[in-house]
């Protein structure tokens, strides 16, 4: 459960543009779910797979989808709207309001020369800032987090505790770094021989555009020679790993364990889920979306679904796992077939 100030069911239907079903001065006071929620709770309803929950819940006020509105529930007071996920979200962030931070450098920080930091810039304990470093206004950054030389953040930038920024790193505005992140390292590019394997220098950037989120213990190479550059508005989940000279698109979605290797091109507005793997120097079009786990060996054209390994449209990939496993009963017939032809022999 969740919640900070109380709200009316009425006050609520106005924050979110809903229609009210029931009375308005129904008070909830946190969010919760269908199952949990008691009668000064707000919840919401998705999908008719939980028509159940919703007839059981003790929520004093739920919202939910315009095509749910008929569904049977004993709540006090629905709210009815086009999607409930926005909805709850706007209701979180007025529950939730953000605490007030205060700027300033902890004593134990330390900036190296020529650091120039913004109006209202907090600095956590133990941070490191590098020579030459430029933070824009508004920015935090958590403790022990460490931005090498160079590095440029801009405003309202959030950067995570333990983070590291390697030399040159670039951020634009509204970037928010998770904790653990490790942006601009070295490449894991190698020339192999009979003596071993000679690391390549890797002389590009790492250049994060505006409005952009990394997760936690995420790792985004610099480039070799160009840039590894993550376009605007793309939200990058924990545990994702971008090689160098990665180019990914704007509004992309990366979710948990993705991996994509170096010299690959993602188009806007991809969505990865997770632990999809990408190989090297290959071209993903606008738009695409590969299910979980799948294997991206080859250039996908814009606006396909693909899924299995090696990656292939979807619907191709769900036939051929289909006629695999009727293929299990049709073994048991032919080894049944063998085994009398042997007896009559």
């Amino acid at each position: 459960m969740t919640g900070g100030r109380p709200l009316t069911a009425q006050a609520v239907a106005d924050l979110v543009g809903g229609r009210l079903i029931g009375p308005g001065d129904v008070v909830v006071e946190a969010v919760a779910t269908l199952e949990r929620a008691g009668p000064a709770n707000l919840s919401f309803l998705t999908s008719r797979r939980y028509a159940g929950a919703f007839r059981a819940t003790r929520a004093g006020v739920v919202v939910l989808a315009e095509e749910l509105a008929a569904l049977p529930g004993e709540v006090r007071a629905r709210i009815l709207v086009p999607d409930a996920h926005r909805a709850i979200t706007a209701v979180l962030a007025y529950l939730n309001p953000s605490p007030a931070r205060s700027s300033g450098v902890h004593p134990t920080a330390r900036l190296g020369t020529g650091v120039r930091l913004g109006h209202e810039v907090t600095i956590g304990a133990y941070a490191v800032l590098g020579a030459g470093v430029q933070l824009g206004d508004r920015v935090s950054i958590g403790p022990g987090a460490v931005l090498e030389g160079a590095v440029v953040a801009g405003d309202d930038c959030t950067i995570g505790p333990l983070v590291v920024c390697c030399a040159g790193t670039r951020l634009g505005r509204r970037v928010t770094i998770k904790a653990g992140a490790v942006l601009g390292g070295v490449g894991f590019g190698y020339i192999s021989g009979r003596g071993g394997h000679t690391q390549i220098p890797h002389v590009g950037g790492c250049v994060v555009e505006d409005d952009v989120a990394i997760g936690s213990n995420s790792c985004i190479d610099r480039g070799s020679i160009d840039d590894t550059v993550v376009g605007e508005g793309t939200k990058i989940d924990n545990l994702v790993q971008l090689g160098h000279n990665v180019r990914v698109g704007r509004r992309c979605l990366l979710m948990a364990g993705v991996g994509v290797a170096g010299s690959t091109r993602l188009g806007d507005d991809v969505i990865l889920a997770g632990q999809v793997g990408v190989t090297g120097h290959v071209s993903v079009g606008d738009r695409v979306r590969a299910a979980a786990q799948a294997g991206i060996a080859g250039d996908i054209p814009p606006d396909t679904e693909v899924s299995g390994f090696p990656a292939r449209p979807n619907r191709e990939f769900l036939r051929s796992q289909a006629v695999l496993y009727r293929l299990a009963p049709l073994l048991k017939d032919l080894e049944e077939l063998a085994r009398k032809r042997k007896a009559h022999a």
